[in-house]
């Protein structure tokens, strides 16, 4: 108990989310139900009973007449399932202490494990069921009691058979892009044979144990390689938004949103998307082993690691996005959904527990995401071996439960935030961090996705390889042209090799950045090496030897 209340500290204690009061005499508070329930649906805490608190948020001592029946009286509700559907709090964990001349007796509320969650009282799951927000204990909303039952189970979520959907459903060109990632690092496995429906029942895409003998679509596979419209069907509240935010002038500088219309909105093109826009501002050397880039740093596998965990731990049935967000100084990535095994172990390490097993799997398959337990823990030591300020994470508490994990990635040096100061946190006692009274609300930070609108237009950038320009030295323009040869080479090799090649997975394979892969398709096509024939989307291209 010491670490969530210690008698010595008495005085400088106030409510917060671990932390609550009661003013108890003769006989056991009613309101001290809705509390146990908020504490273990939440992060656990400490009940005080012989103490209310005043005007100025200090505590003062009232006592107790008979502590001792208080106790009993406790532990006979406790028990009492018409009282409460879950007895967490053993002998140990309830106190008797003497302060001021008044008893007071001080329960232990431990965080309840999620596979006996949602803790409710009076036998009503839908509306008695509480969570911890700041001082208050709130109702959950029907959502957030739906996640806590979701999360109960060994089977994920996306493991669901969608027997109402057929394959074709399913993104042909996203899976056409994914085999193609995954053929390249498994060679010569004997999935890479097999017919796209033998290969997505392999990976958990899709299955044929149906009522019909059919192969259909998983949730997984939906969700992975599905359209944004079909999707929508089977999960109303799917969305995902990128935002690019690096001119303080603008709104957005450039977004990647699934109701665009501009590509298919499933979570694998999102990925294959974003991540190259992520990795642009990452710093990393030119340096080629042969043709191939060798200069994959342990900041972008950091960054690769962070999009996987977002993507994987979201729960896609609450009604927030995932919302990936570039700055200059960081990256903000945001999932619906709380931490299943808790912030604590989560940055501890050892234990994978994904909310979508399945989606994770498959990004693991072709080199994305760690599924040892040790991913975010290596997050945490790759920015402090580079010198960064320290990652965070949160999750952000609405008034009907958590409904958002947020990790914020900074890029800035530790020198430069040296003088900053940590925000009061008085109440909020322990690893885990929830809103308070001086929280951003979820309102502010999350929210609902906005229609589009036109993008800014972005200014006019000349050629960074231009041998006339006055502005660069004889030697460095011989180094451009010279990077410039290196690219184009590589390039043309993956284009011959996989003539279908998309410019994002062209980034993602060479780490060369957007500009990067354009500029370098222009000096290829304008030397006659290749062309592009077909149409933009299910065209190829022909290499000239």
């Amino acid at each position: 108990m010491s670490e969530i209340f210690d008698l010595s500290k008495f005085n400088e204690y106030r409510e917060g989310n671990r932390l609550e009061v009661k003013r108890a005499s003769d006989n056991l508070p009613n309101e001290i139900w809705p509390t146990y329930s908020a504490f273990a649906n939440t992060a656990g805490g400490c009940i005080i009973l012989g103490v209310k608190e005043k005007a100025d948020k200090t505590w003062v001592t009232t006592g107790l007449k008979n502590v001792r029946k208080l106790r009993k009286d406790f532990f006979d509700n406790l028990h009492n399932k018409n009282k409460v559907n879950v007895a967490l709090v053993r002998d140990e964990d309830v106190a008797e202490y003497k302060i001021n001349g008044h008893e007071i007796l001080v329960i232990k509320v431990p965080k309840a494990d999620r596979e006996i969650k949602p803790v409710y009282i009076r036998n009503d799951i839908w509306n008695e069921t509480y969570r911890r927000d700041g001082e208050g204990d709130y109702r959950c909303s029907r959502e957030a009691v739906l996640e806590m039952l979701r999360d109960q189970t060994e089977r994920s979520p996306d493991m669901k058979i969608l027997e109402n959907k057929e394959i074709s459903a399913l993104n042909h060109e996203s899976i056409r892009s994914y085999r193609i990632r995954y053929n390249y690092s498994h060679d010569g496995h004997p999935w890479t044979k097999k017919s796209d429906e033998e290969f997505l029942v392999q990976i958990g895409a899709a299955s044929d144990e149906t009522s019909d003998h059919r192969i259909h679509p998983t949730a997984a596979g939906l969700l992975m390689f599905g359209t944004y419209p079909v999707i929508m069907r089977e999960f109303p509240n799917f969305f995902l938004d990128y935002y690019e935010k690096i001119d303080p002038t603008l709104r957005w500088t450039d977004r990647v949103a699934a109701h665009d219309g501009e590509w298919s909105g499933n979570l694998y093109d999102f990925y294959s998307t974003v991540y190259p826009k992520l990795a642009s501002i990452l710093k990393k050397p030119f340096r080629l082993n042969g043709i191939y880039r060798i200069d994959d740093t342990p900041v972008h596998v950091a960054v690769r690691e962070a999009m996987a965990n977002c993507i994987a731990n979201a729960d896609y049935f609450l009604p927030e996005c995932v919302k990936i967000e570039k700055f200059s100084d960081r990256i903000v990535l945001t999932n619906p959904g709380s931490i299943i095994i808790g912030k604590k172990q989560m940055l501890r390490g050892g234990k994978s527990r994904p909310r979508n097993k399945v989606i994770l799997n498959m990004l693991n398959y072709i080199g994305i995401g760690e599924r040892a337990g040790s991913g975010v823990p290596s997050i945490y030591t790759t920015w402090e071996q580079e010198g960064f300020d320290a990652p965070t994470v949160e999750e952000l508490s609405g008034r009907d439960g958590v409904i958002a994990t947020v990790v914020t990635l900074p890029l800035v040096p530790k020198s430069q935030n040296q003088g900053s100061e940590n925000a009061e946190t008085s109440g909020n006692i322990g690893d885990e961090v929830f809103s308070g009274k001086n929280s951003v609300r979820p309102d502010d930070l999350l929210g609902r996705p906005e229609r589009p609108e036109k993008r800014p237009e972005r200014p006019k950038i000349s050629s960074e390889y231009t041998q006339n320009s006055s502005e660069h030295s004889e030697n460095s323009n011989t180094n451009n042209l010279e990077d410039m040869g290196n690219r184009c080479a590589a390039i043309l090799q993956e284009l011959k090799e996989n003539p279908k090649i998309s410019r994002p997975m062209l980034m993602e394979k060479l780490n060369l950045t957007e500009r990067q892969v354009k500029t370098a398709i222009e000096h290829i096509k304008k030397s006659g090496k290749a062309r592009y024939s077909g149409a933009r989307r299910g065209g190829s291209w022909i290499v000239n030897e």
